[in-house]
């Protein structure tokens, strides 16, 4: 269901890692970008930098998060690196981590789908998947508490780099999406989300990767 008040913000997942091209669960292990990760993150800042020029936004009037993790850190960095002026700091915040999968971090999604029944693999999650939780991790509902808590101090202007499960509670949450469909949604690398006013809107770049 919909939050009442959540404001207008910008969402971006960082770039690609060798563990999500392996299709590995990450989760909140600290798993750097790569070469591709890098290009999607320098191509972001300048997607983002044209978004709030279009929109006549200036950028040093919006409040800039991160998930401390640092793919999502570097991912920030090289997306302000586009802009020429002195920005506000980047508040790091650990409830954008990405959910935990505890001791499915670092399996192959294909390995756990046929060792746990369970465990479902994306695109194959019915809605009882969101209160599915690994040994040692979280479920998803641990992780829209978090962003519950999170939006109390989130207002318009507002720019985020975090991850992708963080971006599917997101748009359950703000969109009112259904859980089935939001568990199994690819989240995308290399593109710019903006919600506003309840509704979500992806913007690519024009730049493709190997």
């Amino acid at each position: 269901m919909t939050k009442p008040g959540w404001p207008d913000f910008y969402f971006a997942r960082h770039g690609q890692t060798d563990w999500n091209r392996e299709r590995r669960y990450q989760g909140s292990r600290d798993i750097p970008l790569n070469e591709t990760g890098r290009l999607q993150a320098d191509s972001n800042g300048e997607l983002l930098r044209f978004l709030l020029e279009e929109a006549g936004a200036d950028p040093r009037a919006f409040k800039w998060y991160a998930s401390p993790l640092s793919r999502a850190s570097e991912t920030m960095e090289r997306m302000r690196a586009a802009f020429d002026i002195e920005l506000p700091p980047v508040q790091f915040d650990p409830r954008l981590i990405e959910i935990s999968f505890g001791e499915f971090e670092g399996a192959l999604h294909a390995e756990i789908a046929r060792e746990r029944a369970a465990a479902q693999a994306p695109g194959e999650r019915d809605s009882s998947y969101w209160h599915f939780r690994p040994e040692n991790g979280e479920n998803y509902a641990d992780v829209a508490d978090r962003l519950h808590d999170f939006a109390e101090e989130l207002t318009d202007h507002s720019i985020i780099v975090a991850h992708g499960g963080v971006l599917r509670v997101l748009r359950h949450l703000v969109e009112g999406a259904d859980r089935a469909e939001v568990l199994n949604w690819e989240a995308p690398q290399g593109v710019i989300a903006h919600f506003v006013s309840g509704t979500m809107t992806l913007h690519h770049a024009e730049k493709t990767w190997a």
